[in-house]
């Protein structure tokens, strides 16, 4: 295994805990004895071809540890599509800097991006040792039993339905519905997630819409008079990427971005959850808000959970473990072993060849038969990632008589 210097990236969607994968790769890549210096892309790849490179070995200790518990992408990211003619030039580059480590942090696109450029770089006889890093809050990598920033992501949403589904039951008088958007274009994870702060019956949410089941308009309006007959007020969670059985979206955008996804709710397009809103209230006549959070809970630092930034740590420091041993073309994974009240972890790996082109939904036992909540059992699987929920008061609502 050639020695020479480490390049690494950040690509996509920023969450709460990348920059703690990105302290993790940088710490150890500088200890290790095969990487002399340590550099980072500016805005991913699409910065990295334009010449955009920094010394990460010239920044403190102190600002390198930081970055565990610092929001959002510390290096910048791109959303850029790589073109097969863009990969002989990477090559080129990477000579040029002796380059012989990759670690890129990312989801599915990310994973495909790197996995493109080992192969390329294997049949053209340049050594490098290629290893991915996961990231999503949307939890829907292939091969890892979740994502590093899908925890701390789901801890922003539990907090806020639970939060805005207290709101939505003290205001029901003058607000008879919410309904809440999660970002997630086929898999319902953090939709799932919102869950998790519920109590009682009554509490938020009430009814949820996952991209993994199709959307039946008449089964969910008379989900949402079957709550509002028993609550008084109905909270409703849905994923951005809900579509009817045909695949239309309920949100009618047709804006797409660089990878051909759906950009959901895209100026001049109507959101899921503006969708929603509007069919609920020219069916009953109620009065209603909907919360679309969009990357606020990419990048809610405060909201965090312990157990993630740990993980998301890890992740970028056994990478670098990885690349020490040569080992290449593989992401970084996370297994869980013990159970909800004794959970435990450890790393393995995944060929990026399957991660890059799999996704991962909802299983089917985490989904209700009825298609409109999760089950206990995801709940056991969420439970330990993002940590105790809080509880709140309640009051006993005692009337007092009437006088004579």
């Amino acid at each position: 295994m050639a020695k020479g210097n480490a390049i690494i990236g950040q690509s996509g969607g920023p969450t709460s805990v990348i920059n703690a994968s990105l302290s993790g790769v940088i710490e150890n890549a500088l200890k290790s004895e095969n990487i002399d210096n340590v550099y980072g892309m500016r805005y991913g790849i699409e910065g990295f071809m334009a010449g955009d490179i920094i010394d990460l070995g010239a920044e403190s200790k102190s600002s390198i540890k930081a970055l565990k518990n610092t929001p959002s992408s510390a290096l910048g990211s791109c959303r850029y599509k790589l073109k097969d003619e863009d990969i002989p030039q990477i090559i080129e580059i990477f000579a040029k800097y002796n380059i012989r480590f990759m670690f890129l942090i990312g989801g599915n696109d990310t994973m495909d991006t790197i996995h493109r450029i080992e192969a390329y770089a294997k049949s053209s006889g340049y050594e490098i040792i290629a290893v991915g890093i996961p990231k999503t809050v949307d939890n829907d990598l292939f091969g890892t039993d979740h994502t590093p920033g899908f925890p701390s992501a789901a801890r922003y949403m539990a907090l806020s339905v639970m939060q805005a589904g207290i709101l939505a039951r003290d205001m029901k008088n003058v607000d008879q519905f919410v309904v809440y958007q999660c970002i997630g274009r086929e898999a319902g994870w953090l939709v799932g997630a919102s869950g998790a702060g519920k109590r009682k019956e009554f509490d938020a949410p009430h009814i949820m819409c996952f991209p993994e089941r199709p959307f039946d308009k008449a089964k969910f309006l008379a989900d949402v008079k079957r709550c509002y007959d028993q609550y008084g007020f109905v909270s409703i969670v849905c994923g951005e990427g809900i579509a009817y059985a045909d695949g239309t979206p309920v949100s009618d955008s047709d804006t797409k971005d660089r990878f051909n996804n759906v950009e959901f709710g895209a100026m001049g397009g109507t959101s899921a959850a503006m969708a929603l809103h509007q069919m609920t209230a020219n069916e009953f006549g109620f009065r209603g808000e909907f919360q679309i959070t969009e990357s606020l809970p990419m990048c809610a630092a405060d909201r965090a959970a312990s157990l993630d930034i740990e993980e998301a740590y890890i992740c970028g420091r056994d990478a670098v473990q990885l690349a020490e041993k040569g080992v290449t073309g593989v992401m970084v994974t996370i297994e869980r072993y013990g159970d909800v009240f004794n959970y435990h972890s450890k790393t393995s790996t995944a060929p990026l060849s399957e991660v890059a082109v799999s996704a991962k939904p909802m299983p089917d036992e985490f989904i209700n038969p009825e298609g409109n909540f999760v089950t206990d059992a995801f709940f056991e699987y969420l439970t330990p990632l993002i940590g105790e929920m809080p509880k709140y008061a309640a009051l006993n609502y005692k009337p007092v008589p009437l006088m004579a």
